[in-house]
């Protein structure tokens, strides 16, 4: 007996969310160690309060909706897609934790009014050496500092570029804006392309290393010959000096 058009559709159906299924589960197999990647990446951000596991599990549930919602048709390659995704939801969590202790803040604040004033001053941005000095404050402890708030700026300028922006690394958008919204975006993109382009080469490196090449931490000490400790010094008061020149501080 010759099955029904109906039945043939439902068959085909039933195959396809099988097929679907299957792809599904091999993608979030595939694409578990970009979690680990990811969260790795970001937990510099944190000030250790930030629990690994609930980074992981987020990240997980991240790549899992990625994989639900992945349109293959897209000219996209779902590990691009997957990326977004998971970086997003792990950005989400952190924000959970995200706060700075009052000393901290205070000293945070300090910094960037002797930021601008010596910028103002001198026409061009201080030195971290200047800017430690000023602060009546020794050079390491500017950087420990700059670190403790370091996931504040972070998250300050979190979601300002788009795929083929530098610094991609800083989350790009999930989703296709609107024509006015996409107006505004490449606003913003210029202003931190434009601001990127006003830091000192050195800092500039680090973070087109950290976040254009993905680098982690110690792959970018070995690339630019240093230890891992000094670029996390660097990455800090890059970040920091980005923030300014954004004008999205603290």
């Amino acid at each position: 007996m010759t099955p029904s058009v109906a039945a043939r559709a439902k068959a085909m159906r039933a195959y396809a969310r099988q097929n679907r299924a299957v792809l599904e589960e091999k993608w979030i197999l595939d694409h578990l160690p970009l979690v680990k990647h990811i969260v790795n990446k970001v937990m510099v951000h944190a000030r250790g309060k930030a629990d690994l596991e609930d980074l992981v599990s987020a990240g997980t549930v991240g790549l899992v909706k990625a994989a639900r919602s992945f349109d293959p048709a897209r000219e996209v390659e779902f590990k691009t897609y997957a990326y977004i995704r998971i970086r997003g939801a792990v950005i989400d969590e952190l924000r959970k934790t995200s706060f700075v202790p009052s000393n901290v803040h205070q000293d945070l604040r300090r910094i960037e009014e002797i930021y601008r004033r010596l910028s103002a001053k001198a026409g061009t941005p201080p030195s971290d050496e200047q800017l430690a000095h000023a602060a009546k404050m020794s050079l390491e402890k500017l950087y420990k500092t700059l670190q403790e708030g370091r996931h504040q700026h972070f998250l300050s300028i979190h979601g300002l570029s788009e795929d083929k922006a530098p610094l991609q690394g800083l989350v790009p958008p999930d989703q296709e804006p609107g024509p006015d919204q996409q107006a505004e975006r490449k606003e913003m993109i210029q202003a931190l392309t434009d601001a990127l382009m006003e830091l000192p080469e050195r800092d500039r490196r680090v973070l087109l290393l950290y976040y254009e090449k993905d680098l982690t931490m110690k792959e970018t000490a070995e690339v630019l010959g240093v230890t891992e400790s000094r670029v996390s010094q660097l990455h800090a008061s890059a970040l920091f000096k980005l923030s300014m020149k954004l004008g999205r501080n603290l």
